[in-house]
């Protein structure tokens, strides 16, 4: 198979989909792969690097899409990209398509064979693709609350954890997944006093007990979130619900009775936010006010520290892309089930059940589409 690796052009998104001794493994399963100039550049991959594991470097984005087969990214395609697309193009990576209907449009128009990350699912439910940077913007969220509490980024002026004598900041984490949970060990770790809300009250209990009692749990509810986003210094938003846009459990009134110059860190962004208020952003202009409240909602949060998210995302990624490389896509979702989950769009139809209910379109199972 043709195998595409273009550079990613998202603003201030450093990662590369795979790297050079990935590369080398897909080379010597009997693959071609074409790597766009630069494109590891941002992750520290050098050039001659994908050249000494057998890629060829192509001058750019438009000749890897036209050649490849397969086209693995880490970003979704922008709207720069979109002439790119073509039918029966294989395109593997993230692509969060229930807040974006205009790409999901035109993935369907364009009949691209479209495999998300983040929808890949294994069968105890777990999110293969996803955790690793759920892992990662977890504890970016906690640095990026500590930094943004400080008076020179526009904050009150507090340490996150205090010193003796001062009390620490509370930090409110909505969300007990991966995401909810990394950020509430790296805040823990900082010395805040930390809160978890969720409503899966075993997942409460569980890091009730790893965390060995050191953070308030909260069963979430409308109230209980209001009465703690109002007394928080930090918020991080981390709510996930598979394929799905995220439920606003933040409203804007919540927003107006939280504490002047205090942060909202949303990662559920990806997915639409789960804070009213909260509209994307980019690494270059990352935050806004609304209504005293700093608001933090980069889309790509992860790609602030792209050597360590590359190697972590592409762990998880490169097996998949070496079975769709050596079985083709057909094979590869028929006896893998994980994979044919991370679907979202085929021959023009939305694959995803939940992708569809959250556009609102019509939903055709993968199954019957492979069999026509």
């Amino acid at each position: 198979m043709i195998i595409g690796i273009p550079k990613e052009i998202k603003d201030n998104e450093y990662r590369v989909s795979q790297t050079p001794a990935n590369v080398e493994m897909l080379v010597r399963a009997g693959h071609r792969v074409l790597v766009e100039h630069k494109a590891g550049e941002g992750s520290a991959f050098t050039d001659d690097e994908y050249a000494q594991g057998g890629a060829e470097l192509v001058a750019g984005a438009a000749e890897v899409f036209a050649t490849s087969e397969m086209v693995l990214k880490v970003k979704e395609p922008l709207e720069q990209e979109y002439g790119f697309l073509r039918e029966g193009l294989l395109l593997f990576t993230y692509l969060h398509l229930a807040s974006a209907p205009t790409l999901t449009q035109v993935l369907q128009e364009k009949k691209v064979t479209a495999i998300a990350y983040e929808t890949v699912e294994l069968s105890d439910g777990s999110l293969p693709l996803l955790t690793p940077m759920s892992e990662v913007a977890g504890r970016i969220a906690a640095q990026i609350g500590a930094q943004y509490m400080e008076k020179v980024h526009g904050g009150k002026g507090m340490l996150l954890g205090g010193v003796p004598g001062v009390p620490p900041c509370r930090v409110v984490v909505i969300g007990g997944g991966i995401v909810g949970s990394n950020a509430a060990q790296v805040a823990l770790g900082m010395g805040a006093h930390v809160t978890v809300i969720d409503k899966d009250i075993n997942r409460l209990r569980y890091l009730s007990e790893v965390l060995h009692g050191r953070l308030e749990t909260l069963a979430s509810t409308p109230a209980s979130i209001a009465a703690a986003v109002k007394e928080a210094d930090v918020v991080v938003g981390a709510v996930l619900i598979h394929g799905a846009k995220a439920p606003k459990l933040v409203t804007s009134a919540m927003v107006k009775n939280m504490k002047p110059r205090s942060v909202i860190v949303d990662v559920a962004i990806d997915q639409g936010g789960c804070v009213e208020t909260s509209h994307p952003t980019t690494h270059s202009n990352p935050t806004y006010l609304v209504d005293g409240v700093i608001h933090y909602c980069v889309t790509n949060v992860p790609g602030a520290v792209p050597r360590t998210s590359t190697y972590a995302l592409t762990n998880q990624t490169f097996p998949y892309a070496l079975k769709l490389a050596d079985m083709g896509f057909v094979e590869a979702v028929t006896t893998d089930a994980s994979l044919a989950e991370g679907v979202n769009v085929y021959r023009g139809h939305i694959t995803h059940s939940g992708l569809a209910e959250s556009l609102g379109l019509p939903y055709t199972a993968l199954g019957t589409l492979l069999t026509r």
